[in-house]
């Protein structure tokens, strides 16, 4: 199964070529599926109102809108009955399900349980997923492994062990042990967010950037990359939207393509290896089957994303041996449109965190790189190389 996630700068019409993508890949004999948000970008260009289960838009393509106040309210409602007892201990008054609004970020975990239930469906080919804006899907797809992260340091599992000990401690301590719904709860959320992360490193599974011709589009591509590539997510093309034809005998527009084309041939160096779509400007906005059709153009086989690799992809941070010649060990993190400036490095005991920009994760050394200490990194050509020292302490002797 293909999952491929379109996103890109606020306003370069990332919405409509979603659209325009679920499409061109239902008309090569997909089953294919678009999950959008609230945004109504979508509705109009299918032409046809969505709702909250999937709407046959054309044969072999179907759409669906999320709610993501609906699933707020079902999540809270059931975690507030699973934690009944220990908020019973804090004195709080439980909230009706008519007073709940959700929260910021609500949208995203609605939005990442959706795909999880389209994967689980076995009913789709393609899953088109309309995603906000890069930053904020950069933050999506680090979630889940975040949270599990924030779970496993809060309800350590080797913790769960001495429930059976629990009454006894309550009665030592005098008050009630935290129930056991609360570890329940915490065992349901880690499967659910392993089941997510599996799906979004899946190989089938990418990310598509899409952004106009401007000025600051190589910037902002630049930024995006380094974000994705940081949390492992592959970018499979870039659709350069909007652009206007050339060899104009009106001045302004002559002036504005001539600017255009200059910006894409930038975008063009900046994301060498990766494949470019150019989409011309229609003149109007996209509205209905046949002009999002029209959209894509001769490049809709390519863009409908249902030809990809399965095969696993591997970890691209890798560690290479230079302990005989330079007694290092060097991980190698790629990172391509990172920039010194906004690049952070800090370990902390038997974790690395890397900060790119404003995006951040934190990863488990490999057990060799415990065992080391670092004693540098550089950023070159793309990419992030770590050195790592053997401790003698810790390091066998003879390795």
């Amino acid at each position: 199964m293909r999952t491929v996630l379109v996103t890109g700068a606020g306003g370069a019409g990332r919405s409509t070529l979603a659209a325009a993508t679920a499409l061109a890949a239902a008309r090569q004999g997909a089953r294919a599926l678009l999950l959008t948000g609230q945004s109504s970008a979508p509705q109009t260009a299918l032409g046809t109102e969505l709702s909250t289960t999937a709407t046959e838009i054309a044969p072999g393509l179907h759409a669906r809108r999320i709610d993501p106040g609906d699933r707020f309210r079902t999540e809270f409602l059931a975690f507030q009955d699973r934690a009944g007892a220990a908020l019973d201990l804090l004195g709080a008054t439980p909230l009706d399900a008519d007073e709940l609004t959700e929260l910021p970020g609500a949208e995203a975990f609605a939005l990442l349980h959706a795909l999880r239930a389209a994967h689980a469906s076995g009913t789709w080919d393609v899953v088109v997923v309309d995603a906000p804006p890069a930053d904020e899907t950069i933050q999506l797809l680090a979630l889940p492994a975040q949270v599990r992260r924030y779970l496993r340091r809060l309800l350590p599992a080797e913790r769960q062990a001495a429930r059976a000990l629990r009454p006894v401690l309550a009665q030592l301590a005098g008050v009630p042990m935290p129930a056991q719904k609360l570890y329940e709860a915490a065992d349901r959320w880690e499967q659910e967010l392993a089941a997510v992360q599996a799906v979004i490193d899946a190989p089938g599974t990418t990310v598509r950037l899409v952004t106009d011709a401007g000025p600051v589009a190589a910037g902002t591509l630049r930024a995006a990359r380094a974000g994705l590539a940081l949390h492992g997510r592959r970018t499979d093309a870039v659709l350069v939207n909007r652009l206007l034809p050339t060899g104009s005998a009106d001045p302004f527009l002559a002036a504005l393509s001539d600017a255009q084309q200059d910006a894409l041939a930038a975008l063009r160096e900046e994301v060498a290896g990766v494949p470019v779509h150019e989409i011309a400007h229609l003149g109007r906005d996209p509205q209905g089957l046949d002009a999002l059709a029209a959209l894509l153009g001769a490049d809709a086989a390519r863009i409908g994303a249902t030809a990809d690799t399965t095969a696993p992809a591997a970890d691209p941070w890798t560690v290479e041996d230079r302990l005989a010649d330079d007694g290092l060990l060097v991980w190698r993190v790629p990172l391509p449109g990172a920039a010194r400036e906004g690049l952070g490095l800090v370990r902390r005991g038997d974790e690395i965190v890397v900060t790119v920009g404003r995006h951040r994760r934190i990863r488990t050394l490999p057990s060799a790189l415990r065992r080391c200490t670092v004693t540098g990194a550089g950023l070159r050509e793309g990419e992030l190389q770590i050195r790592f020292t053997p401790d003698p302490a810790l390091w066998p002797e003879g390795s």
